[in-house]
Parts: C-alpha cells; sequence; structure tokens
C-alpha cells in the first residue's frame, strides 16, 4: 500500500519532469479542473499597474471582450488607477486579494453597473483614496437592477461618500471589508433577495449597513454573521444616522448572528419594518438605543440577543404609529447610561426594555440598568403587554407601567426583581411616578383595572 503523502511526492516529483498531465497533479493536490481554466489575464493584454488614461481604456476593452465571452478577468497584483468604469452584462472580474487593487484617479466616478443580469467581483481591492467623487456619484461602487450581483472577499475603503450603492439588486456580498468610508458601508434599496453575510464594516461616518426600500413592502434581504464597529453620525440627528444596521420600510428581513461595537446610535434600527427577526447578536457600546424596531411596524421578533453597554437597551414602541406586534425574549441587556448622544425634553434614556402593544415580554434578564428594568406602555399607549418570567437586578425601577386613562391591559407575573432603589413594580404616568409598590400584590386591587400582576418575586 502507498499513503497519499507518498503518492502525492511521487506525482510532484515526476510532475517536475513533465511525465504527468497538469490534470493529474491538480486532482492529486485537492483541486478541481475549473480552477486550472484559464481566464483573460489583464497583464498579458497590456494592462500593466500605475498606467494613464489608456490603461484604464484597456481595461474597459479587456473586461468588455470577458464578458461576451462569459470568461473572467484576472487582474495581476498591483494598483491600477481607474475611473468612470462602466460594468457591462456578465463581467466577472478578480485578482489577488488584497494585492490586485483599483485606485480611483477622480475625475466623475468609479466602478458602475446598470440593468445587467449578473456582475461578479471577487479578490479586488477597491480604493477611493478618498478623492472627490462627481454629483451624480452616489458611491464608488453603484450597482442598479443587477439580479445578481456578487460581491466576494473584496476590500472597499477611502470613499468620500458611500462604499456600495445597490438599487433593486439580488445576489450575495460577502466576505468583504468595508472601512474609512464618509457616509454609508452599504446602502440597499429595493432589494430583491439580497444576502448580507460574513463581512466586516468599520469607520463608516454615517452607517454600516442599510437595507432600505422607497415604498414599505416585503423584501427579505439576510444580513448575517457581519462584524461592525465604529459607526460615526457626523450628520448629526437623533437616530437618522449613527447605526451600524438600519432597517427602514424594508419587510420581512432577518437580523442574526452579527457582531456589532460602538455605534453612535443603535447597532441595530429597524423602522417602519414588519416581520423583522432580530436575533443572536452581540450588541456592544451603543451609543443610544441598541436594538431598536420603531413606527409603523407590525411584527418583531427580537430574541437571543446580547446588549451590553447603550442608553437604552431594546426599544420595541411607536403604538401612536401602529407599531406592535412583537416577542422580545431571551436577551441579556446590563450595564446602561443614563445619557445619550442628544439632549431631548422627551428623550427617557436608561431603560432595559421598553414596550408598549400586543408584545410579549419573556426568559429576559436585565441587570444594571440606572432608571427602569422594563417599561410596559407610555401614557394612553399601552395594549396587550405580557411580561412574565424575567430577572431584573440592580435598578431604580424594576418595571415602569403606564397607569395613565385609556391605558390598555397587561399582565406583569413570574418575574424576580433584586436590588431595586424605588421598587419592583410602579405605576407611572409618563415619566411621573404615580403609585406605591404594586410588585407584591394584583394591581386590579389596587384600583387598575388594566393591570394584573401576580406572582413576583421581590428580593
Amino acid at each position: 500500500m502507498i499513503s497519499r503523502r507518498t503518492a502525492l511526492t511521487m506525482i510532484t516529483s515526476a510532475a517536475a519532469t513533465g511525465a504527468v498531465p497538469r490534470p493529474l497533479i491538480a486532482a492529486a493536490q485537492g483541486f478541481s479542473t475549473i480552477d486550472l481554466r484559464g481566464s483573460i489575464d489583464a497583464g498579458a493584454h497590456g494592462v500593466t499597474p500605475d498606467g494613464g488614461d489608456k490603461q484604464n481604456r484597456k481595461l474597459a476593452e479587456i473586461i468588455a471582450k470577458a464578458a461576451r465571452q462569459n470568461m473572467p478577468v484576472f487582474l495581476p497584483p498591483g494598483n491600477y488607477p481607474v475611473s468612470n468604469l462602466d460594468l457591462p452584462e456578465g463581467t466577472r472580474m478578480t485578482g489577488v486579494a488584497g494585492a490586485s487593487r483599483l485606485v480611483y484617479s477622480g475625475d466623475g466616478r468609479m466602478l458602475t453597473a446598470d440593468g445587467a443580469r449578473r456582475i461578479e467581483l471577487s479578490n479586488i481591492v477597491v480604493d477611493g483614496a478618498n478623492r472627490r467623487l462627481d454629483d451624480q456619484s452616489p458611491a464608488l461602487v453603484t450597482m442598479r437592477g443587477i439580479s445578481e450581483i456578487v460581491i466576494d472577499n473584496c476590500e472597499i475603503i477611502g470613499a468620500r461618500r458611500t462604499a456600495v450603492q445597490l438599487e433593486r439588486c439580488g445576489g450575495r456580498i460577502e466576505r468583504s471589508r468595508i472601512s474609512s468610508v464618509a457616509e454609508y458601508g452599504l446602502y440597499a434599496v429595493e432589494s430583491t433577495g439580497l444576502s448580507v453575510t460574513g463581512n466586516t464594516v468599520s469607520d463608516c461616518g454615517n452607517g454600516g449597513i442599510l437595507i432600505h426600500r422607497w415604498t414599505k413592502g416585503a423584501d427579505g434581504t439576510i444580513v448575517s454573521g457581519n462584524r461592525i464597529s465604529r459607526t460615526g453620525a457626523t450628520n448629526g440627528g437623533t437616530g437618522q444616522y449613527g447605526n451600524a444596521i438600519n432597517l427602514f420600510r424594508a419587510g420581512n428581513v432577518m437580523v442574526t448572528g452579527n457582531q456589532i461595537s460602538h455605534s453612535a446610535f443603535s447597532a441595530i434600527r429597524a423602522n417602519s419594518a414588519s416581520n423583522a427577526q432580530i436575533a443572536n447578536n452581540t450588541c456592544l457600546a451603543s451609543g443610544e438605543t441598541a436594538i431598536y424596531a420603531e413606527f409603523a411596524f407590525e411584527g418583531a421578533l427580537v430574541s437571543g440577543n446580547i446588549v451590553d453597554g447603550a442608553a437604552n437597551g431594546i426599544s420595541v414602541v411607536n403604538f401612536n404609529e401602529a407599531g406592535r406586534l412583537a416577542t422580545v425574549a431571551g436577551n441579556i441587556v446590563r450595564n446602561l447610561t443614563p445619557t445619550g448622544p442628544y439632549v431631548l425634553d422627551g428623550a427617557i434614556f436608561g431603560v432595559g426594555i421598553s414596550v408598549e402593544a400586543d408584545t410579549a415580554v419573556t426568559g429576559n434578564v436585565i441587570e444594571n440598568v440606572p432608571l427602569w428594568g422594563m417599561a410596559l406602555g407610555f401614557g394612553p399607549y399601552l395594549r396587550n403587554v405580557l411580561a412574565s418570567n424575567n430577572i431584573v437586578r440592580q435598578a431604580k425601577v424594576g418595571c415602569a407601567v403606564t397607569v395613565v386613562e385609556g391605558a390598555g391591559a397587561a399582565l406583569i407575573s413570574g418575574n424576580l426583581f433584586e436590588a431595586m432603589k424605588d421598587g419592583a413594580v410602579i405605576g407611572y404616568r409618563w415619566k411621573t411616578p404615580s403609585t406605591a409598590e404594586l410588585g407584591r400584590g394584583d394591581g386590579q386591587a389596587q384600583g387598575f383595572k388594566h393591570l394584573t400582576i401576580t406572582n413576583n418575586r421581590i428580593v
């Protein structure tokens, strides 16, 4: 018997003399024959690093020729100054990861495509060199109406505006690195089956990954397994900017398994986004509310997330704007602060979990919050809220529940409260405490028919 290692050694030695066919060598080394198929080598066709305008035109010609032949273009290592490069249908461009660099030379736009079935970029660095784009160019890479866009193992850096903007596109953005961006890392609007997975997004001036729609509707994008850090809000505001992941009007979106840290505002913010699944994310050091489902939405699942450090933990609110129907379950929220990134009379910071309508809050652990562990309703905006089997430790008030006239039903049961400064369950009129301790008995017995409070443990 001959071991695999011995066989490989024999084949390699024989290959040096030309005695073994190339496909056999590939098979022995674990490569398929597809790995050895040729591409059009840009270097072999006169495109060299640090070329001038003629090189830019030559590269465009090679890309167009390769696309017509349904072949990829290989870009050897080096810096290739480009601008105004339009990618035709069937473009497939690849290089050596981290070494094959398209560098924006200024004068208009960088990479664009419109109305193609398929565009692929892999193992390419796209460097905006922090140079100005023209007024019609929102991003370094701008794709419109692409049925299948693939950006894989690329690096996109140095954008004076947005790094990647997709409009009405499907496909995959994966295993790529986006950093040093003045506006947004990825802005995707009206997507059609888009997946954004396994990317690293850092140092973006106003937002990380944005999944938006021009009109409210189903979107279905998956945002999973990304690492997002240091998201700024250079445009200021009270939450329009500064979010690591932002959903707007986009329904049926999954945001799962992301590692997010140091967002100026929210780690994950879903605005008017129905049927959002926000699950198993780690959200560290958020400047405002770490996880937000707000305004006109129906349906939000917020489960299995870790929030450590924020002004507020999880908010599922705006019943006054038709925000309703959610489950907030199995999350850990801890180490909140009483201040946020702006001063506003109506702002409330230091709350673990806030909910308002048709929502179950269950199985969460909330620890070390400066104001309220849980907030159920606000003013008259409360309907069908269940808060059960939660643990709240080290808070000013364990559960603040509205007792304003017109508030709907709430059931508060089976919760464990430890180390509460001002009470376990206290009734509030907006931001003002208005009752004594309610946590030891039934709220209905104290004159609040909309409340049922039972079987809680106060330590």
